[in-house]
């Protein structure tokens, strides 16, 4: 790849596809994600399995208050439940001893690619609403801020993710292991619904000792206000120490993972400006990737769907 001294301003930040998929490039090592791949988790292990924006940070909170009956002696949430891809490059060891069991982790692997073992919290969210997270949270650390509109990161970054980095193979490659024992499937937005229904059915699935007050203190910690007021537990501050170096980034570029309006009226006025070329790839895409091993025609279909699997 060519570039050029348009695709990246004097921040270091990208300011053009090509820009960003080279800096991102730089975002973790080979052989961290190879060692990812090769971990061998314990039956017991927990983890909380995504597409990037689609709930990761909030379940990693639940599952981690639900263990530890609501430790919140932490700098990053990513240090006590840590992200598997990237934990060698951030000096994590694996199969190191965790502050209470289950021991916990996060990933954004396909279910290809996923190391064989453990349980896993598969939450899966509305794709456009997943893209426009995406694009907020690259904007300000990789992106610089007003580069690119959304219709080029989608059209022109996103689209051309193909394969196990693209939300609709994530989406179509752990459909059929659903309905499994060892995975609970949860819709973002029905988690966000019935937060205290949710976290009851993770504790559960986690086989978390049923104390009093267990499932009210996770939920409390895990709500939209709580988190908005220790937002510095949200912003990757280990990621950023290892990585932003790696990439040409200043230490303080940084994201946010806990936004102010992501249900409800404020959701649909967030999403009111995606444009109906976007709207029109990620229909085309579903219905290319998703819709023919799922059988359902969107989202909507897709979360009655797994309403329907029932709790675990």
């Amino acid at each position: 790849m060519t570039l050029s001294s348009s695709d990246h301003a004097a921040s270091g930040r990208a300011t053009s596809p090509d820009g960003l998929r080279a800096l991102l490039a730089k975002f973790s090592s080979k052989e961290s994600v190879e060692r990812a791949s090769a971990f061998r988790p314990r039956d017991s292990d927990v983890f909380v399995a995504t597409y990037s924006k689609s709930g990761t940070t909030l379940m990693q909170q639940v599952v981690h208050g639900l263990r530890t009956r609501g430790d919140m002696d932490f700098r990053d949430i990513s240090e006590v439940v840590p992200w598997i891809e990237v934990a060698h490059d951030l000096g994590q060891d694996l199969d190191a001893p965790q502050k209470a069991a289950p021991r916990a982790f996060k990933t954004h692997f396909d279910s290809d690619s996923m190391p064989s073992g453990g349980r896993v919290v598969y939450v899966v969210r509305e794709p456009i609403a997943a893209l426009v997270s995406f694009y907020h949270f690259n904007s300000g650390w990789f992106m610089e801020p007003g580069a690119m509109n959304l219709e080029r990161f989608a059209l022109e970054y996103i689209l051309e993710r193909r394969g196990r980095h693209d939300y609709w193979h994530h989406v179509a490659s752990w459909w059929p292991r659903l309905e499994q024992e060892d995975v609970l499937p949860l819709c973002y937005e029905d988690v966000v619904a019935d937060l205290g229904g949710a976290v009851a059915r993770v504790a559960r699935f986690m086989g978390v000792p049923e104390e009093p007050g267990r499932i009210e203190i996770a939920t409390h910690q895990a709500s939209k206000a709580f988190m908005q007021q220790h937002p510095t537990l949200w912003e990757d501050a280990r990621l950023r120490e290892y990585r932003n170096s790696e990439m040409g980034l200043p230490l303080e570029f940084k994201s946010t993972k806990v936004r102010t309006k992501d249900t409800g009226d404020g959701e649909a006025k967030r999403l009111d400006f995606v444009t109906e070329a976007v709207r029109e790839a990620w229909a085309e895409r579903w219905a290319e990737i998703v819709e023919p091993v799922t059988g359902c025609a969107d989202h909507a279909a897709l979360r009655a769907r797994i309403a329907e699997m029932g709790p675990h």
